[in-house]
């Protein structure tokens, strides 16, 4: 009989240099989770190393890499390890001069379940995503997995409902968001205040719309610059949300921490049944939403 509690654990970590240094870090946490209980990890957004797309420079493109490929190997012998299922976020080489923002989920067996690659590419200050990250093209589609069917997005993703209303439409129990954000370090208070409440409300509306648990793993710490300016200083703030948008777990905004929740996956259908969001949709009536722009 399929067990409806779900132990969960979000790792989120700083950068520590490298790939080796930082999966040797992610083998550690995912060992100490796995200690605690844990059946699915979510790691955070590129944690190989820093976040790179700060500025765009032609050599970041050497730290991407097929997939499967050496991390591939390596986060698969760690679900198999430790008999869980590990959602990974890696800069994938598919081919020379086409590269991806990728998410893979890992079965407890060690094999790759499936992939994600990020759908919503950001070009901001700070955040030259577009330089290297083509957009996805495997669409919203739920990973199923000895623990349930995933729906795995990556981080910019997490601002457009449409992203999330696609998993649940195709059967996702949970929506997993790999996530890399943060403040300028020159904003005010008040401002940095505003960005990451914002963000966290666009998680617990996706969960109320959707019915589901969220899962959003974040990076902290501050990660200069190269070009020199003040870099970026990554919120933490990793959190597991119920179907009704109920925090269930947070992480504070400053260090690294093994995020533990018990997740309750009878607990949707509950709330679907007293909140019927999809079957009251008007879809006969959304077919502007494929519109840019309603001029």
């Amino acid at each position: 009989m399929k067990k409806t509690t779900l132990p969960v654990a979000l790792i989120q970590e700083r950068n520590h240099g490298d790939a080796e240094a930082n999966l040797a870090v992610i083998e550690q946490r995912v060992g100490e989770a796995a200690r605690r209980g844990a059946k699915l990890v979510l790691l955070q957004e590129l944690h190989n190393g820093p976040y790179f797309c700060q500025h765009e420079a032609v050599c970041e493109f050497d730290l991407a890499e097929p997939i499967p490929g050496p991390s591939t190997e390596r986060l698969g012998r760690l679900a198999r390890q430790h008999n869980l299922v590990l959602v990974g976020s890696l800069f994938e080489k598919r081919a020379i001069g086409l590269y991806h923002n990728t998410a893979v989920v890992f079965e407890n067996d060690g094999s790759i379940a499936g992939k994600y690659r990020k759908m919503h590419i950001p070009d901001d200050p700070g955040f030259y995503e577009k330089f290297y990250f083509t957009p996805g093209d495997l669409g919203f589609e739920p990973v199923d997995t000895s623990v349930g069917r995933l729906g795995v997005m990556v981080c910019w993703d997490q601002w457009y409902p449409e992203g999330a209303r696609l998993m649940a439409l195709a059967g996702a129990e949970l929506l997993l968001y790999p996530t890399a954000i943060g403040w300028d370090p020159g904003d005010e208070q008040a401002e940095k205040d505003r960005q990451r409440d914002a963000w966290i409300l666009s998680h617990r509306g996706h969960a109320v719309a959707n019915g589901l648990p969220v899962l959003s793993c974040n990076r902290v710490g501050h990660e200069p610059s190269p070009l020199g300016t003040a870099g970026i200083r990554f919120w933490g703030s990793s959190h597991v949300l119920g179907p009704q948008g109920e925090f269930l777990a947070e992480a504070g905004t400053d260090e690294p921490e093994i995020l533990m929740a018990d997740v309750d996956l009878e607990r949707s259908e509950h709330v679907r049944r007293i909140w019927p969001f999809l079957r009251d949709r008007r879809i006969d009536a959304y077919g502007d939403l494929l519109k840019r722009y309603r001029d």
